[in-house]
């Protein structure tokens, strides 16, 4: 490694409590010296700026970790191809960073720590290029899918078909990111809520988030007739394909969409026995029942327990709530474990199942962030002192 990790650690917390005016600083510096680079970002930078910060704290968190610097770099890399990114535009995205840390670094701005920046970018650079590069050159940046049917499933929610251009290579448990000419360049996560059908079509729910820019437009504007763009699928929380474990999957909301897409995948399979929790915020929340009573209808290996405080209590409540019918089942040694859901629900509940019996090496999940708190931080110790949950288009390397 040709840069000094604990330079860039130092350097970068000088700066790290002025998060928010160095982002502002870095895209105002990027777009006046790079006329037309603005039009790859979304209008709104809120949260563009919130998603590069956090990238840097990811970063400079694994330089004495090169196999998960590694990782993540080409998870970015390859995620960056449908952002239209190109190897030219990494030198001005360089230039501006390097603005902006000597700009708020102040005094203790050395040439020895521009320096090390600057190798540090250089090897961050190549990494992301090279893995864009190493995707083959046929394989699509995005997929155009046509919306076919949409059902308004609860106030907050609905499920969309789609129809991808071309077939889609994804497996039941994964995820895809998504965008729409209404909220141009904005990218969010959705579990794919199906196993591969024979006519390569896609099942999505899609739950509104307060103040989302691209959710509000699914639930609110999208109709069918439109066109969405898909990006590549993502994830690693899918069978085993080897397994012969009974399956015990805990969901809880729109975590309902992955669950189901992998009760389908194992009644393609032949089937195994399978337990699933389903939790909700309330009765009125569990969104998809007739979907859920058709599965248990067909398929004698599948049990299902639904799992809902009463209206309007705590996220907190749902959670004890559906712990305590886990501690019911008792042992839970030998079974694969798959959990999804909103952020909380799987460090808690892969807590207690361990506690239980289960092997944390069968417990699978996509990474989650910490909190669901998006509020505008109002000066640099909240940015400091409040984590927040970032928006991610690529959770795949968080964990």
């Amino acid at each position: 490694m040709p840069f000094d990790p604990a330079v860039i650690r130092a350097s970068f917390a000088v700066v790290e409590r002025r998060a928010d005016q160095l982002t502002r600083y870095f895209y105002a510096h990027l777009f006046t010296h790079n006329p037309g680079v603005q039009e790859l970002f979304p209008a709104r930078l809120a949260e563009q700026r919130d998603r590069l910060f956090a990238a840097l704290t990811q970063l400079v968190l694994r330089l004495d970790d090169p196999e998960r610097l590694a990782g993540y770099l080409a998870a970015l890399g390859r995620d960056h191809r449908k952002f239209r990114a190109a190897p030219e535009h990494y030198p001005a995205v360089g230039a501006s960073l390097i603005a902006a840390l000597r700009h708020f670094s102040g005094h203790s701005w050395t040439t020895e720590i521009e320096k090390a920046w600057t190798e540090a970018y250089t090897v961050i650079a190549q990494a992301m290029i090279d893995a864009a590069a190493a995707v083959p050159e046929e394989a699509p940046r995005w997929w155009e899918a046509e919306v076919l049917r949409r059902r308004r499933a609860a106030p907050d929610v609905v499920v969309l078909t789609l129809a991808p251009d071309r077939p889609y290579p994804f497996t039941a448990g994964q995820y895809l990111t998504l965008s729409s000419d209404r909220r141009p360049q904005v990218w969010r996560p959705y579990s794919i809520a199906c196993a591969p059908r024979v006519d390569g079509s896609l099942e999505l729910h899609v739950r509104r988030v307060p103040d989302g820019q691209l959710s509000t437009a699914l639930v609110n504007e999208v109709m069918p007739g439109e066109r969405l763009r898909i990006g590549p699928p993502l994830g690693e929380a899918v069978l085993d394909p080897g397994s012969a474990r009974p399956l015990l999957a805990v969901a809880g909301g729109t975590g309902w969409a992955q669950t189901k897409a992998l009760l389908e995948q194992l009644a393609s399979d032949g089937g195994r026995p399978a337990t699933v929790f389903l939790a909700a915020r309330d009765d009125a929340d569990q969104y998809d029942l007739p979907a859920v009573h058709a599965l248990v209808e067909r398929h004698a290996w599948l049990h299902v327990l639904l799992a809902a405080p009463a209206d309007r209590a705590p996220r907190e409540e749902g959670i004890a709530l559906l712990l305590e019918g886990l501690r019911d089942l008792g042992d839970c040694a030998g079974y694969d474990v798959h959990l999804s859901g909103p952020p909380g629900l799987a460090p808690a509940v892969a807590r207690q199942l361990t506690v239980q019996g289960a092997d944390p090496a069968l417990i699978r999940h996509d990474p989650v962030p910490a909190t669901l708190n998006r509020a505008r931080p109002l000066t640099s110790s909240d940015w400091f002192l409040d984590r927040r949950d970032v928006p991610w288009i690529n959770r795949t390397e968080l964990g």
